[in-house]
């Protein structure tokens, strides 16, 4: 069988990570789960989760400094576009995804780790850190969605088409209004798009986590434009509710042209939080 589109795209982009990079495809009751694994042996493990229709490439930008300091784990998400297959257990809800996570965390032999979330992937990585705290050092957030705020109402129409008929030119067109002076990586809003249209995928949502619950330090980091939310009312809501929080701006962002625009601003603000 020849390649699809989507397939083609997506090991362009691999191409662009460091050359050392490992695939594995670690073993879950719910399928096998890619990760793309890149860094010094030797350093603190960090584990990091796309946003929706992203892959765990979209960190392509950000691996070649976080690899410097710490062993960079990339994830394919369960139940979204990219290699990581769906099989075995059925996904239906958020309690199946932290038992992926838990899975997931034991085949690549992670007792503890750094944990940093975008978007969709920051609404998972709250559930995670909440479902089991002993496993996670530092908790990054990246624009979460679903977090601290909903979405706004304009958002969520201008992502409706794509939504409701899938095709790559409403998901071009979705991402051009959001990110509009941004100018993410042009192979990458190729893979986003395209991913949209891949049959079979299913996310799994679920109400708004407690973030005051959270014991350990969170970093917060929001893009300045994003049109998900409002930055500033998710920021000081952020402050409100978290007993070990930082927040940060970040300039010029937009919520779809995060981690991938402005990365050395990303990666300083998330190094000197990981420390």
């Amino acid at each position: 069988m020849s390649p699809s589109a989507f397939d083609l795209v997506y090991d362009e982009l691999r191409a662009r990570w460091p050359e050392s990079t490992e695939e594995r495809d670690v073993a879950t009751p719910y399928g096998p789960t890619r990760v793309h694994v890149y860094g010094r042996a030797d350093g603190s493990p960090l584990l990091l989760l796309p946003g929706g229709s992203a892959t765990g490439l979209v960190w392509f930008a950000n691996a070649p400094a976080l690899g410097r300091r710490y062993r960079v784990h990339a994830v394919d998400l369960l139940g979204d576009a990219g290699r990581t297959e769906r099989r075995g257990a059925p996904l239906k809800s958020a309690d199946d995804l932290e038992s992926w996570l838990d899975a997931l965390m034991d085949g690549l032999g992670l007792a503890r780790t750094h944990l940093c979330g975008h978007s969709y992937g920051a609404w998972l990585a709250v559930r995670y850190a909440l479902h089991a705290p002993q496993r996670v050092a530092r908790l990054a957030l990246v624009d979460p969605t679903q977090v601290f705020a909903g979405f706004r109402p304009g958002y969520l129409l201008r992502a409706l088409p794509t939504l409701i008929r899938p095709s790559e030119a409403r998901a071009r067109a979705f991402l051009s209004w959001e990110t509009a002076d941004a100018h993410p990586d042009e192979a990458w809003q190729r893979l986003y798009a395209l991913a949209t249209t891949v049959p079979g995928r299913k996310f799994v949502t679920g109400g708004r986590p407690r973030t005051a619950d959270l014991r350990m330090p969170v970093l917060v980091l929001l893009a300045e434009h994003s049109r998900a939310h409002h930055a500033g009312k998710v920021a000081d809501r952020a402050r409100r509710t978290l007993a070990h929080g930082e927040v940060a701006l970040l300039p010029t962002a937009t919520h779809h042209s995060l981690p991938l625009t402005a990365p050395d601003q990303l990666n300083e603000r998330l190094m000197d939080f990981l420390g």
